[in-house]
């Protein structure tokens, strides 16, 4: 197995810097002159409930719902996150909220005696 010399790494890490410059910038080089497709608008505006809604069905595919605590943990720290976020309107808050109540539920083991 060989190894990379100083020179190697510092060309990939330069490249890898490149790449994620590039991808970041070419949406405001193509876009700027004009405005962008109604397609990428929608998109846009969509992507990100998308996305959450991805990783909360992520979150969701391990738990045990026929066996003790009956996902009673995740359900009650997603609740929290929707609460939170339907008062507060504040995205930070309700995660940081909804995964401190789910570690305290989890670490601290309080639906034990189920």
């Amino acid at each position: 197995m060989t190894t990379l010399g100083t020179m190697e790494m510092l060309v990939i890490i330069m490249a890898m810097a490149l790449a994620t410059f590039a991808t970041r910038a070419l949406p405001f080089i193509c876009f700027s002159r004009r405005t962008p497709p109604e397609g990428l608008s929608t998109i846009e505006k969509n992507l990100p409930p998308m996305i959450l809604l991805l990783l909360v069905i992520y979150c969701l595919k391990d738990v045990q719902w026929f066996a003790a605590p009956y996902g009673l943990p995740e359900l009650l720290a997603i609740g929290m996150v929707a609460g939170l976020h339907l008062w507060k309107r504040n995205a930070m808050l309700s995660i940081f909220a909804g995964a401190g109540l789910y570690m305290l539920l989890v670490q601290c083991n309080v639906f034990s005696f189920l």
